[in-house]
């Protein structure tokens, strides 16, 4: 579980510095999906 909270809030983390627009934000949070994702595999 916590491997999975660790990736949840570095995408996060990831998702607030490095966007600029609500486009990036979705790229951002797919993105972090899509960690999530493989990371339950």
């Amino acid at each position: 579980m916590k491997p999975i909270l660790t990736l949840l809030l570095l995408a996060a983390g990831l998702a607030l510095s490095g966007c600029g627009t609500i486009a990036g934000i979705g790229q951002d949070v797919q993105r972090g999906g899509q960690i999530i994702q493989d990371a339950a595999r």
